[in-house]
């Protein structure tokens, strides 16, 4: 019998966050303790609807079908989905198909997918949205992404941008979905920072060391606030906040949206001399 969580986070207004002490950051933005042996933890919330999640088979088998907070038959009956593993060698199996993944693999699941079963070494970072269109399921490897290498050694931002479920790759209804791997001695992930008004963005730190943290920075422009941020931990950021960070050696970081558009140029750039 598979073991599920779901917790519910509802949307914050920007005059709620500036309020907030460190431990109100963290219980409203951070999601922590997603990736549990023999578990599937999920985090619905009320930006766009967006959900993010962990599911941990560990040799085992764990299947995602029915979650209340929907009140659907089957959690993908009006979603789709975006699965990254960040672990060993596992299969996703939905639709009647099925799907080897390796460390890095992306796979897009389209709506009306049906249940979800997780098996093998893999640890799955789920995340999902609202569709309105039936996409076909896809796997897209780490070979198959597109890749943009931006930043410079001298400003510790060396990146490359990996695009998974990405317009240049793929479609969808609204999932914009990959993941930035920083260049050994880079810890800026995003500087210039940015916001976008049309989209939530969510953020899973991975890949770090245990004892490594990366200090994400959040908030709107003029009234930032920050985080430490451990491995496999995500971030929830609503569409009036920054997200930037840096971190304590290397590490990789998994960006995903939804909202009005699919357009991943569709930025408000804020120049450090302009944040407070």
């Amino acid at each position: 019998m598979t073991i599920l969580n779901v917790e519910t986070r509802h949307a914050i207004h920007p005059d709620h966050a500036k309020g907030m002490d460190t431990q109100g950051l963290r219980d409203n933005f951070l999601c922590e303790g997603m990736f549990k042996e023999g578990e599937i933890n999920l985090v619905y919330t009320h930006y766009d609807r967006f959900t993010v999640g962990g599911a941990v088979p560990a040799g085992g088998s764990l299947t995602l079908d029915k979650v209340e907070e929907t009140r659907t038959a089957t959690f993908l009956e009006r979603r789709e989905m975006g699965i990254v593993n960040i672990g060993g060698a596992g299969t996703v199996e939905a639709g009647g198909e099925s799907f080897a993944m390796n460390e890095g693999d992306v796979l897009y699941l389209g709506m009306g997918s049906g249940a979800v079963t997780f098996t093998g070494q893999g640890r799955f970072y789920i995340t999902s949205c609202p569709a309105h269109h039936a996409y076909p399921s896809r796997l897209v490897t780490v070979a198959d992404a597109a890749k943009m290498e931006l930043g410079d050694a001298a400003t510790s931002n060396k990146r490359t941008i990996n695009q998974f479920i990405h317009p240049l790759v793929m479609q969808s209804c609204q999932l914009v979905l990959g993941y930035t791997a920083l260049e050994e001695g880079s810890v800026w992930n995003t500087m210039p920072a940015h916001v976008h008004d049309r989209r939530m963005e969510a953020y899973l730190y991975w890949g770090m060391d245990e004892a490594s943290r990366v200090l994400h920075l959040m908030g709107e422009p003029q009234e930032t606030r920050h985080m430490f941020v451990a491995n496999e931990e995500a971030i929830v950021s609503p569409t009036w906040s920054i997200h930037s960070g840096a971190g304590i050696g290397k590490y990789n970081f998994i960006w995903a949206m939804a909202g009005d558009n699919v357009d991943y140029t569709d930025m408000d750039f804020v120049q450090p001399s302009e944040l407070r």
